[in-house]
């Protein structure tokens, strides 16, 4: 297989930067396929460390890097991440970064709805990042969004504000907002239009070109499985779908292009936000992993939410996603603990589930069934060979392994890029 396919099988924040990066070393082309500027990806070279929230993690490399049609641009975003990167000594050009002329725009006034709504929600906040994704997305699906291609084309804009404004101008009526100002929203387009443009094409024809050439092509997918408009834990998701399917719609290439597909496992569960949680630990050894494990959030900086393992879950997001085999993360974060658990079921009003419930009342009720294994008081971190890890920490993986019924191909020791211990090599396998 020469395409690998990149997804989070948990809540996100697994590490798929590092992974990514890691695989962009030796891939022709990265492809981001979904989400928006609410991914974070952290990766750390050679000592610097660079996060990127919109960017493919391959730009860092100087691989091919594309922004595919299932995302949802903020240009603005795009700009300044543009800009921090080149402060830090990457070039950006259009030889290296493609967009996506059909992808459709994040503008302020989405920003602007994301913020109403959740302060309007009350107890009933979702617990978005509040950069307009969400409402980006309803625009597309709605037929009212403003797209890449048409910043090439504002002075026949009118007819698309008017069916966005329509619509927009109704909402801020009910929030006892004033309506869109269209000339300033005009102005802002025409300002940034000629920096997003340089990067603007086809991407379906690019990619087909350096496809039909041979080229390995890395498809990245942000956020996580469980976090799916569909598979997730509803309505506590993202608005796009996360699932390894959409690499081919969100980029224009058919569903035979998406290859090995691999899924980024933390050794550990983290979630960010609201929403069902049932390995969540609220005690000190939940205090002490999200210490050891820095959790908190690289676009948001919001502490993350810790707790054990969860095989359900990942069980779950393996067989929805189609996942190949696991790059299993944080793995030196356990290093120390007396004892690890697992989840293997739930335990809800009397009876035993081997997945997670679809209501979201039923997830909220879930009790987490375990299975306690010794620790190891050895170092796992940055061990680059499967012989260098303690015993106990190679029993706990390959009991991973049997739980999830999925294999383990890679395990990362550290956020350095290069320690990494490859078990199956997703580019070949």
């Amino acid at each position: 297989m020469a395409n690998v396919t990149v997804i989070g099988a948990q809540w996100g924040d697994e590490g798929k930067g590092k992974i990514v990066d890691w695989l962009a070393s030796r891939a022709d082309v990265v492809v981001r396929f979904q989400g928006g500027h609410n991914a974070g990806h952290t990766l750390v070279i050679d000592g610097t460390t660079y996060k990127l929230s919109l960017l493919p993690s391959g730009i860092v490399s100087g691989t091919l890097s594309v922004i595919g049609n299932g995302v949802v641009l903020d240009p603005w975003a795009l700009r300044d991440e543009v800009k921090k990167l080149e402060g830090q000594g990457i070039a950006i050009t259009d030889e290296n970064l493609a967009v996506a002329d059909n992808c459709p725009l994040i503008l302020p006034l989405h920003r602007d709805l994301d913020g109403l709504r959740e302060t309007a929600a009350g107890k009933g906040k979702i617990g978005t990042t509040g950069r307009g994704i969400g409402p980006a997305y309803e625009d597309k699906v709605g037929r009212r969004a403003i797209r890449v291609c048409d910043l090439a084309h504002l002075d026949s804009l009118e007819p698309q504000l008017d069916r966005l404004c329509a619509h927009h101008d109704a909402l801020l009526a009910g929030f006892g907002q004033p309506p869109v100002d269209r000339a300033a929203l005009l102005e802002e387009l025409r300002e940034i239009a000629p920096f997003v443009l340089r990067f603007a094409q086809p991407v379906w024809k690019r990619l087909k070109k350096v496809r039909r050439a041979g080229a390995k092509i890395l498809f990245e997918g942000a956020q996580g499985v469980l976090l799916d408009v569909d598979h997730g834990t509803y309505p506590f998701v993202t608005s796009s779908n996360t699932v390894s399917g959409t690499a081919a719609s969100g980029s224009g290439l058919g569903p035979g292009s998406t290859g090995y597909v691999l899924g980024i496992v933390k050794a550990y569960t983290t979630r960010v936000g609201s929403g069902p949680f049932p390995t969540e630990l609220e005690d000190d050894i939940g205090q002490r992993l999200g210490e050891r494990g820095h959790e908190f959030g690289t676009v948001t900086g919001r502490k993350r939410r810790v707790g054990w393992f969860d095989a359900v879950l990942v069980r779950q997001s393996c067989a929805i996603s189609g996942v190949t085999g696991i790059a299993l993360t944080k793995i030196d974060v356990l290093d120390g603990m007396d004892r690890v658990s697992i989840c293997t079921g739930y335990r809800l009003r009397g009876k035993v589930y081997d997945y997670l419930p679809s209501h979201a009342a039923d997830q909220a009720e879930c009790e987490p069934i375990y299975e306690d294994m010794p620790g190891w008081s050895e170092s796992t971190a940055g061990a680059r060979s499967y012989a260098d890890l303690p015993a106990n920490a190679i029993k706990y993986i390959q009991r991973i392994q049997e739980l999830i019924e999925c294999p383990v191909a890679l395990v990362s020791t550290s956020p350095e890029r290069d320690d990494t211990i490859l078990m199956r090599d997703p580019f070949v396998d």
